[in-house]
């Protein structure tokens, strides 16, 4: 993981905008560690806890919902001023917001078909590619191609296949989504100053998926069900950000992003504990796999 993939949380989890420049607090490291796997433990439980949203509103619906309390939220604290944006500022958080938007629903249509852990773990395979790939055709392609192998043992159970087809394909295109959005979260922290940029693409993603959202959640919106989806917005993504945010201004980066390689295994002990999702030890290797990938891309970025 280079310092692209570091700019981005799971599940378009929390957008970073690291300041490279600015040196980690030499008294905070400790809390900086706390404040990350904090971070982790928000996202992927709750991740977890949205299951119930799903079941009620559908994958599309529970996006919807999530971004649009989130979004709120976050404009309210940040207040950006909409009407003073550039044209290529409002085409970078077009395409962020888009991005957003459809991966986060295709990690809730994949969570709603296969385990959280496996989930993950394949959802993970777009950020490791986009550190490794650039690097060119070397020996760290291995560190993709280890993840893979763990990412075949989560998805066996040693009697068959878990999951299903459509599941595996949503978790890939949230891969796909996240690689893309660790990209453009870059371009989009350049144009914009402090969370400007965050808070407008997520305006975009709740803009975007209202047509879809909308007729999949509206029909089964209780009172009950708003204040719990208010809250689990407030757990993924809005935590995650104010934590990952203050954390990298405590420790160094590549720590950062060797913190953030537990990701997966959280994800996996999230499912066992919350959806009583059970796993065997070759599935646990599986998940340690993907760690170990992660965290030995991570080491070398660094050395670089």
């Amino acid at each position: 993981m280079d310092q692209t993939l570091i700019e981005s949380g799971t599940d378009g989890g929390a957008a970073l905008m690291p300041h490279p420049d600015v040196a980690p607090s030499s008294g905070g490291i400790a809390a900086g560690v706390l404040m990350c796997v904090m971070s982790m433990c928000s996202i992927q439980f709750g991740s977890a806890l949205s299951s119930p949203i799903i079941n009620a509103y559908g994958p599309v619906g529970a996006t919807w919902l999530r971004l649009v309390f989130a979004s709120a939220a976050l404009a309210i604290i940040v207040r950006p001023k909409i009407m003073s944006y550039s044209r290529s500022q409002w085409i970078s958080v077009l395409a962020l917001g888009t991005v957003s938007a459809l991966m986060t629903a295709s990690f809730f249509s994949a969570i709603a078909r296969i385990p959280l852990g496996l989930a993950v773990a394949i959802d993970f395979l777009g950020p490791l590619l986009v550190a490794t790939l650039g690097f060119g055709l070397s020996r760290q392609l291995l560190w993709p191609v280890f993840a893979g192998i763990g990412v075949l043992l989560l998805a066996y159970d040693g009697e068959e296949w878990i999951g299903n087809l459509p599941g595996i394909l949503f978790a890939c295109g949230a891969g796909v989504g996240w690689a893309c959005y660790i990209l453009l979260t870059k371009k989009v922290g350049k144009a914009f100053k402090g969370l400007e940029g965050l808070s407008m693409s997520l305006l975009v993603a709740a803009v975007v998926s209202t047509p879809f959202g909308f007729a999949s959640a509206a029909p089964h919106l209780t009172a009950s069900g708003l204040f719990e989806i208010a809250g689990l917005a407030l757990l993924v993504p809005l935590l995650p950000y104010v934590l990952e945010m203050v954390a990298l201004r405590r420790m160094p980066t590549s720590s950062f992003g060797i913190l953030m390689s537990l990701e997966p295994a959280i994800a996996a002990v999230a499912g066992f504990v919350i959806l009583l999702q059970p796993m065997t030890a070759s599935q646990m290797f599986g998940t340690a796999l993907v760690v170990t990938a992660s965290i030995g891309a991570t080491i070398f970025a660094t050395k670089r």
